[in-house]
């Protein structure tokens, strides 16, 4: 298949997570690498045999080269699928653009992997040139590129190129994220004397302004690429009529980590703003914690800088390195990682995940001749 005809046929195969049931999406990655004669292995795990993930390898020995894509999509909301101009699975192309759900997120950069590997089949290589279909990404990857990492069906490589909407610029750094929930108790009685019980919902008022405060003192922390660390607060709970006392109250709370902090040091700067603030005779508890772990990386290798050098030769301007703003399956590589390791793609994050969703096919065309420059540099013997 030609690059146009490739984004097309991947965009058309849905692959909406939940349910996540990636097999078609899968199996047709898996058909299209065997038929350039790389090795190719599937697998699932047994908690979720319908998130298949495909593994594609070229060549043999050092250097390694892994590049990873993730083949789910977020589903189409009920909201979205009417703001949608055109069919979100007919991958239509207009205006100098592919529309469709998953075109930018993740399919563009995978059909330019694939793309890669196509340019690179019957080469005698000097090294391994690895794809990664992953599953899971968006739900957070731990049924996906960490259950494929723990078990050990990847190989650590030499240089990791994850796709994700860098508008082709050289990311290398995405925050992490600590999520945990508030629970306040209080007592309930009869809202016609409230003062005879104890409020859960204005004892955890007191506890979300001190939250707010600490978001702000956040902002004095700084990352390079990544920016500040945040606590936002998305969702609360509390009573169940007017006419009574509420006796419990929860919020969740999303603390954006960036890199290099100690998710152990944040729980205790969680604990420690609960305990700054006076609520009794109402009491509080922080669980429920759910930890992703935050990306790095410094480009100080040759493959680093050469993976620059591509970037610049095709954009012909500085490609970075940048921060990359949401999360990505980075973050279940990084023992993987034997060299640099670096977030990669075209497009905006901005437009995904979201009625109308598309990938500029000139976009698209740089992030290929890219992924072909710097892969055949690395693994195209000198006598070629």
């Amino acid at each position: 298949m030609d690059a146009i005809d490739l984004l097309r046929r991947l965009v058309q195969i849905p692959s909406p997570n939940p349910p996540g049931d990636t097999r078609a999406i899968a199996d047709f990655v898996a058909e299209q690498m065997r038929a350039i004669g790389c090795q190719v292995r599937q697998l699932a795990p047994s908690a979720k045999p319908e998130a298949l993930n495909t593994i594609a390898t070229l060549g043999e020995g050092e250097p390694r080269v892994m590049l990873h894509a993730h083949i789910d999509t977020v589903p189409i909301a009920t909201d979205e699928a009417r703001n949608w101009h055109v069919d979100p699975y007919a991958a239509v192309v207009k205006d100098g653009a592919l529309y469709g759900k998953g075109s930018i997120d993740d399919k563009a950069s995978l059909a330019a992997m694939m793309l890669a590997m196509q340019q690179m089949a019957g080469r005698d290589l000097r090294g391994t040139l690895a794809l990664v279909a992953a599953a899971e990404e968006e739900v957070g990857g731990q049924l996906g590129t960490k259950w494929l990492a723990d078990a050990g069906h990847l190989p650590a490589c030499d240089f990791i190129i994850v796709g994700e909407q860098t508008a082709n610029r050289v990311a290398t750094a995405h925050k992490g994220v600590l999520r945990a929930t508030v629970r306040v108790r209080g007592k309930s009685v009869h809202a016609t004397n409230p003062d005879r019980g104890i409020n859960a919902i204005v004892a955890m008022g007191k506890i979300i302004a001190a939250l707010q405060g600490y978001h702000r003192e956040l902002s004095a922390r700084s990352h390079p690429m990544a920016g500040s660390p945040t606590c936002n607060i998305g969702v609360i709970r509390g009573g169940s009529t007017a006419n009574a006392v509420p006796d419990s109250c929860a919020i969740q709370l999303d603390r954006r980590m960036i890199p290099r902090e100690d998710p152990a040091q944040v729980r205790a700067e969680l604990d420690a703003v609960l305990d700054s603030v006076d609520i009794a005779p109402a009491s509080a508890s922080l669980d429920d914690f759910v930890y992703s772990s935050w990306f790095e990386s410094r480009l100080e290798t040759e493959l680093g800088q050469l993976f620059l050098d591509c970037a610049h030769r095709e954009l012909g301007a500085h490609p970075g390195p940048i921060g990359y703003l949401p999360g990505s399956d980075a973050k279940h590589l990084t023992d993987l990682a034997l060299g640099d390791m670096v977030i990669f793609g075209p497009g905006s994050y901005e437009v995904a995940h979201a009625a109308d969703e598309h990938v500029r096919l000139a976009d698209y065309a740089a992030t290929t001749a890219i992924l072909g420059d710097f892969v055949a540099r690395v693994l195209t013997p000198p006598e070629e």
